[in-house]
């Protein structure tokens, strides 16, 4: 369960990201989150992660409240969601095998495990053959599903996928969207933030629509509506 509770965040004393956000994600769920650049979808995700703290009310992750996390905590919480991204940010001086190991060995975990489980996410994600190839070597649409990987590697609860289309063309972007659509089924939570309109209305999924930092629509099986 994710829990977003009257939740402000405040930069300068003046400029608001997030005003009153309270809605609520809950396991295995696929949710898009929806605005304008500077709609405050960011910000959300950071204040999930634990990379922002919340100026005033309160976000839950299981049984953590992410705000109250020390320095020493976020790293063992953030095991729990795999974050993808628009620009990739593979390592280019790595390959993709070394490039999703490299994740997991950060967050401690064995090598004889990391051994047995890049494979088998790379193939997940359709790519047993380019294991060897380094991100110059790939295409767009590969880049992402390296990065796709490497976020599946620690086995979390739940992806976000921040804008992970913005760099791809329309067949890469539906090839990454049945993709996310795949690890959803399989049971994980999926939060895509985008501002891709015909994404949105293909899905027909929940879609949480931000504007100016506030939450102005949350529709079961939505579209993307903005005035």
């Amino acid at each position: 369960m994710i829990a977003f509770q009257n939740v402000y965040k405040v930069y300068n004393t003046h400029s608001i990201a997030l005003e009153d956000a309270d809605f609520r994600i809950n396991p295995g769920e696929f949710v898009s989150l929806v605005g304008r650049s500077g709609a405050g979808k960011s910000t959300a995700i950071k204040l999930l992660i634990g990379e922002e703290k919340p100026s005033r009310g309160r976000v839950f992750f299981g049984k953590y409240e992410v705000g109250k996390l020390n320095d020493k905590e976020l790293p063992s919480f953030r095991r729990h969601i795999g974050v993808v991204f628009q620009d990739f940010r593979l390592l280019p001086t790595k390959n993709a095998y070394e490039n999703v190991a490299f994740a997991m060995e950060a967050s401690g975990k064995p090598q004889s495990e990391i051994k047995e489980l890049v494979p088998q996410v790379l193939d997940m994600v359709g790519l047993s053959d380019k294991l060897n190839n380094f991100p110059h070597e790939l295409s767009g649409g590969e880049k992402q599903r390296v990065a796709i990987a490497r976020a599946m590697g620690n086995r979390p609860e739940v992806i976000i996928a921040d804008e992970p289309t913005g760099n791809l063309d329309p067949f890469h972007t539906w090839e990454i969207i049945g993709l996310l659509q795949k690890i959803n089924e399989l049971g994980t939570t999926l939060i895509l933030a985008t501002h891709d309109k015909e994404i949105i209305n293909k899905l027909e999924k929940r879609v949480i629509t931000l504007d100016h930092g506030r939450l102005i629509r949350d529709e079961e099986k939505g579209k993307y509506i903005l005035v």
